[in-house]
């Protein structure tokens, strides 16, 4: 991935982080992402859009520790995400 390829990628994960349609998770997810994605690497961008790819319900349940995070989820940018408070 080219370093534009990767900055456009960060650009679209930022917005589509804030813009999920269930308002508790824009706030939660557009926060993550303005924090973290500019710094991520293009693999752990790969994760973040997995993680992205999840139900609001799902995700929400698991921030709020609802639920626990399945296995297969479980890697170091969701656990940045459950680990990540929204100020």
């Amino acid at each position: 991935m080219t370093l534009e390829t990767l900055e456009k990628k960060r650009k679209q994960l930022i917005f589509r982080s804030g813009h999920r349609g269930m308002k508790e998770m824009d706030i939660i997810m557009g926060s993550f992402a303005a924090k973290y994605i500019p710094t991520f690497t293009a693999e752990e961008i790969e994760l973040y859009e997995t993680l992205l790819d999840v139900s609001d319900p799902d995700l929400y349940n698991w921030y709020l520790q609802k639920e626990e995070l399945p296995e297969n989820q479980r890697n170091n940018v969701s656990d940045l995400f459950l680990q990540h408070k929204v100020v």
